[in-house]
């Protein structure tokens, strides 16, 4: 589901509407304020797109993006 090009790490989720990827976003939020490391991400209707990089190593991947990835990963399954 993830795919690292451009010094990011990059998935899209669908869901069935806005709600529910709104809530997803929500859910992420969560994760993402307790590790103190925030994505990029868009959403448009039921399709949210998010960016992963490390901004204080310089915009790369790494370790921290790998484990708010698989973070984020477990909210959808």
């Amino acid at each position: 589901m993830w795919t690292e090009t451009d010094n990011k790490l990059k998935a899209e989720f669908k869901f069935n509407d806005f709600v529910e990827a709104f809530a997803f976003m929500t859910k992420v939020a969560f994760y993402a304020e307790k590790m103190d490391h925030h994505p990029s991400w868009s959403n448009i209707y039921n399709s949210v797109i998010i960016e992963l990089s490390t901004h204080d190593a310089g915009d790369i991947v790494t370790e921290k993006d790998y484990q708010l990835a698989r973070a984020i990963d477990k909210l959808i399954k």
